[in-house]
């Protein structure tokens, strides 16, 4: 059922320019909560109206398919300003940013860590894609992508 949901949920957002980042299912199961996160497929920034769009696509095509006949409360919202990096489409997307990332590299004395960095680039076909970071002393550092565990834009606000 959560695949065929979340496949109902990306075909209604997709003619708004809006593509889905996430879906999840959590709650309770006399009330359940569907968390949707969609990023633009232009780009931009996702806006409150992108959001209240989607909601207002996603809800009435739940109802039509008599998922409204259940109680559930539904979540639109931006992968947020600290989004998850999770390929390499996403790490291409914000070559220049700031990420805070846990890598675990085989062979690397270190072993498993977690840096703030610079995303410079990412070099590879899918699947065997290499991620070119630099740390604060601008020193390069070069993992798999394979290798990272967890990653998220960094945000740190200007004083």
């Amino acid at each position: 059922m959560n695949e065929t949901l979340e496949s109902l949920v990306a075909s209604e957002i997709k003619p708004l320019g809006l593509e889905l980042f996430e879906f999840k299912i959590g709650g309770s199961k006399g009330r359940p909560v569907l968390d949707v996160r969609v990023e633009r497929e232009d780009g931009e920034k996702v806006t409150v109206d992108d959001c209240a769009a989607a909601s207002r696509a996603i809800e009435a095509r739940l109802d039509a398919e008599d998922f409204g006949g259940r109680r559930y409360v539904l979540e639109v919202s931006s992968p947020g300003i600290e989004r998850p990096l999770r390929n390499g489409k996403d790490w291409k997307k914000f070559v220049g940013r700031t990420a805070v990332v846990t890598t675990n590299v085989v062979g690397d004395p270190a072993g498993r860590r977690t840096d703030e960095v610079e995303i410079a680039g990412v070099e590879g076909d899918a699947g065997q894609e290499v991620v070119i970071v630099h740390n604060e002393r601008g020193d390069e550092r070069r993992f798999p992508l394979a290798a990272v565990e967890k990653a998220r834009l960094a945000f740190h606000w200007k004083r």
